[in-house]
């Protein structure tokens, strides 16, 4: 399987919520991050989509794979969910950047719009704090203590 292969296998993954796959991608000692979840090893990573799709029983993902350069591929993916905290419906683009190294993600990293994502997600909190520090920083603290626990049980 060719880079592009690995990645294609685990947004198709992804989109049939088959979060064991998505976890089998990453190598143990892989690297994610994205606008909330911050440093997370590969273990936590395949934990999160893992909790994240449990919790997002209507999520619709589409993506398209942009670049494939030897090692890294570059992907956007277009998620539509509601956000279970509040039931507010969110349309997230994110642009991701693989590494790939023997067969695994060894680096991944997505990058959104944490503002327009917080005024969807959190209503009116989110456009008047979305573009503060203190709402990312809250919100990436309440996202993280969530995947703690989920990983405790």
């Amino acid at each position: 399987m060719n880079n592009a292969e690995l990645i294609e296998n685990f947004y198709r993954a992804f989109q049939s919520k088959d979060y064991i796959s998505m976890q089998n991608s990453y190598a143990p000692d892989a690297t994610f991050s994205d606008e909330v979840f911050q440093n997370l090893n590969g273990v936590e990573a395949g934990k999160m989509w893992e909790m994240l799709i449990k919790a997002g029983k209507d999520m619709e993902l589409k993506y398209q794979i942009l670049e494939s350069k030897d090692d890294t591929i570059k992907a956007r993916w277009i998620a539509k969910y509601t956000f279970s905290k509040t039931g507010r419906m969110v349309i997230n683009d994110i642009k991701a950047e693989f590494k790939i190294k023997d067969g695994k993600i060894i680096r991944h990293r997505d990058k959104f719009d944490f503002y327009k994502w917080s005024r969807q997600a959190l209503g009116f909190s989110g456009l008047l704090l979305g573009w503060t520090l203190f709402l990312k920083n809250k919100v990436r603290a309440t996202a993280m203590s969530g995947l703690k626990k989920f990983i405790e049980k």
